[in-house]
């Protein structure tokens, strides 16, 4: 039994996250930062080296990035590392689709602070245990793998009382992937309006998000926020598996939204 010894020389491979940092989730490039700058001249032809618009301009003519149309494509990092910089922790989901945009503007403060207090007054029951109809809405399949990664042992989800489930019947948290296809608009409804109250949607991915690059067209959406009220957000094409499981337990409020976003 060549796995018995392979598991006592090797031991616990499964990771202590959220209950500690994970070493491998803090190396990962979970979304692209904007820097600190200097005024506004300094983001002069930032907005060009994006192939997705994800880079803007905020009031005061300052360089701001929305990482829910954001591929991680590197380019901006590439070229402007004085500007754009790669966040070193996974835990980038935002409960509200305003919340993506970096740097953080003041006045979403008070948005982000009522989003919050409203999805922790629907969840409350549900912070047992979770089960979760995951849903394909037009994805390019790089997100399935990483959800599907969730059930292995090194992320273990079931540790944590979170269960993938067939039924929305069963199911308590919707996750959907994919930029919202004109046909998977309809089945999408159904499977939410299956679900028992409470309810609460992650929308996983830069394609659930925006659309990503395969919007907008005859057969896609710009994401599935017009689907089904989105409940989290989580950037990322595709994200890995450490941040649709922070976005997970963001929604269902066993993990708080990090502070200090750039």
């Amino acid at each position: 039994m060549p796995w018995v010894t392979r598991g006592l020389r090797h031991g616990v491979l499964t990771s202590p996250y959220p209950g500690r940092p994970d070493g491998y989730g803090a190396d990962w490039r979970g979304a692209v930062s904007v820097r600190p700058q200097a005024g506004a001249a300094a983001g002069h032809g930032a907005k060009e080296l994006c192939p997705t618009g994800a880079i803007g301009q905020d009031a005061g003519g300052g360089v701001v990035l929305d990482r829910g149309m954001c591929i991680l494509c590197g380019r901006c990092v590439a070229a402007r590392p004085d500007l754009f910089g790669f966040d070193p922790s996974p835990e980038v989901a935002s409960p509200t689709r305003a919340g993506l945009v970096v740097p953080e503007a003041e006045e979403n403060d008070a948005a982000l602070a009522e989003a919050r207090a409203d999805l922790g007054r629907r969840v409350r029951a549900l912070r047992r245990s979770v089960h979760v109809r995951h849903i394909d809405a037009g994805s390019d399949g790089s997100e399935e793998w990483e959800i599907a990664a969730l059930l292995n042992p090194v992320y273990d989800v079931h540790r944590l009382g979170i269960f993938f489930t067939a039924s929305p019947r069963h199911a308590d948290l919707l996750l959907i992937s994919g930029a919202g296809s004109a046909g998977m608009a309809g089945p999408v409804r159904t499977t939410y309006e299956a679900m028992p109250d409470p309810r609460v949607v992650v929308a996983v991915g830069t394609d659930a998000a925006s659309g990503g690059m395969v919007s907008p067209t005859y057969a896609t959406r710009g994401g599935v926020g017009d689907l089904v009220p989105v409940d989290v957000w989580v950037p990322g094409s595709p994200p890995s598996p450490f941040s649709i499981l922070h976005g997970i337990l963001l929604a269902v409020g066993l993990i708080p939204e990090r502070k200090g976003r750039r």
